[in-house]
C-alpha cells in the first residue's frame, strides 16, 4: 500500500523560506512521476513543481527561480524547497504521486490533478 507522509509547513513572513517533505512509502514503480500541488479555497488544485524518473523536472511559471523540487532516493522522500516566498503562496500544500508508464515526464504531471496517490496536505501561509 503506498502512503505519502508530509511535514514542514508553517507561517512565515514574505521573503522567507520553508522546505516541504513528503516521506513516501510502498511505491516501488520504476517509471514514476511525482510532485507538489497547491490549492486554495475556490480555487482548484494547481500543480507547481514536478520530477520524472527521466530527470525531468518541471515548474509553473509563478514559482520558477523560486522554489527547488528535489527527491532522497535513499530516504523515499520529496522536497520542496520554497525561498522568497509571496503572499499569494499562501495555500494547502500536497505531494502526490503517479506510475508514469509512457514517460510522459514532469510536464504531464504538473497537470495530472488526478494522481492516485496524494499526501495529508500542509498548510503554508506567507503573511506580515
Amino acid at each position: 500500500q503506498v502512503h505519502l507522509v508530509q511535514s514542514g509547513g508553517g507561517s512565515v513572513q514574505p521573503g522567507g523560506s520553508l522546505r516541504l517533505s513528503c516521506q513516501i512509502s510502498g511505491f516501488t514503480a520504476r517509471s514514476w512521476a511525482m510532485g507538489w500541488f497547491r490549492q486554495t479555497p475556490g480555487k482548484e488544485r494547481e500543480g507547481i513543481a514536478a520530477l520524472a524518473h527521466a530527470g525531468h523536472i518541471d515548474y509553473a511559471d509563478d514559482v520558477k527561480g523560486r522554489f527547488t523540487i528535489s527527491r532522497d532516493n535513499v530516504k523515499s522522500t520529496l522536497y520542496l524547497q520554497m525561498d522568497n516566498l509571496k503572499p499569494e503562496d499562501t495555500a494547502m500544500y500536497y505531494c502526490a504521486a503517479d506510475v508514469d508508464r509512457h514517460g510522459r515526464g514532469a510536464s504531464w504531471f504538473l497537470l495530472h490533478i488526478r494522481a492516485p496517490y496524494w499526501g495529508q496536505g500542509t498548510q503554508v501561509t506567507v503573511s506580515s
